[in-house]
């Protein structure tokens, strides 16, 4: 059997080379996940039979299913190559592409392509799971628009400094010139910090950190580097926040060039989860990042779900910090 990595789908004109029909979909989602033996997705140890229609069967349960049951592409209506152009668009588009961008690009309607995005994305918090070691930098950002570019009568009172009163606090840790982690929260309290900390960066790591008093607690547990903004330092000695800082002017880039209402809780964490996943697969090519993605398509994500957020609900149980 051809090994399924050994692609090269670098452009969209090679992707539908690649794969001219539905068949071809087929055939390569099922390398990806079956390694050439089908897997029944009730009953991982059962004996498999294919069926006359291409269907397979699992014999202890006596379902049929195929290689898109129990996946993100279940039961869906559009056809596998236009959503193999979608997956291939956002894995590989730093800037991130919105749902009116998708629905020019594969000719669906807006409201489709909205959804489908939204299934990509359920798919890449793996990507966001982490142990991080060695040196890691720490630091927080806040996503919303400014209070003082508001109209009047949507300013919010006393939202000045570290107050996310009106915003949505993420934070985030990378480990210097490797992979990065990042989470919404409700606060930045010293205890909300200490157990993402605890929860992704191995002991005996150094932490890099602002002067922010939340981080004291955890200071007590790893050694600590402070870099003080107040007094306009940035990076001395190798002490610096500068690398996840970085991270946070492109992520918001993304947030503002791309997409438009997304700071709420809601669904901003898979708007976090997308960055990751590109930035965390920076140094691999197109293919790779295309195939990678196909790896962890194995849930399914409902439309009813997505409407309302309860698929954010089941992912987040596997990224809670407690």
């Amino acid at each position: 059997m051809k090994d399924p990595f050994d692609i090269k789908v670098n452009s969209i004109p090679a992707l539908y080379k690649q794969f001219p029909n539905e068949e071809a979909c087929i055939k390569h989602l099922e390398a990806i996940n079956w390694h050439g033996k089908p897997i029944s997705p009730f009953d991982k140890t059962s004996k498999v039979y294919k069926l006359k229609n291409g269907d397979y069967r699992c014999k202890n349960t006596g379902k049929n299913f195929t290689v898109k049951t129990g996946t993100m592409f279940e039961k869906t209506k559009i056809d596998l190559q236009r959503w193999f152009v979608a997956i291939w668009l956002v894995v590989n588009h730093k800037a991130g592409l919105s749902s009116y961008q998708l629905a020019k690009d594969i000719n669906v309607t807006q409201k489709t392509a909205w959804f489908m995005l939204h299934k990509i994305r359920s798919q890449m918090y793996l990507a966001n799971e982490n142990p991080l070691t060695d040196d890691v930098e720490i630091d927080e950002t806040l996503v919303g628009g400014r209070n003082k570019n508001r109209h009047w009568n949507k300013k919010v009172a006393h939202s000045q400094g570290r107050s996310h009163k009106d915003k949505t606090p993420v934070v985030g840790m990378i480990q210097r010139d490797f992979l990065i982690n990042a989470l919404v929260t409700g606060d930045t309290t010293a205890k909300t910090l200490s157990a993402f900390i605890k929860k992704h960066v191995q002991p005996d790591s150094n932490i890099y950190t602002d002067e922010n008093a939340s981080y004291n607690e955890i200071g007590k547990e790893y050694p600590r580097q402070v870099v003080d903004h107040s007094k306009n330092l940035y990076s001395y000695d190798n002490i610096t926040t500068n690398r996840i800082e970085a991270c946070w002017t492109h992520f918001k880039r993304m947030i503002l060039g791309a997409y438009r209402n997304v700071h709420t809780k809601k669904y901003l964490q898979k708007y976090v989860d997308e960055f990751i996943f590109r930035y965390n697969l920076r140094d691999i090519n197109a293919s790779d990042m295309f195939n990678c993605f196909l790896c962890c398509s194995d849930g399914r994500i409902t439309h009813k779900e997505i409407k309302e957020a309860k698929w954010i609900e089941l992912t987040e149980n596997k990224q809670s910090l407690y």
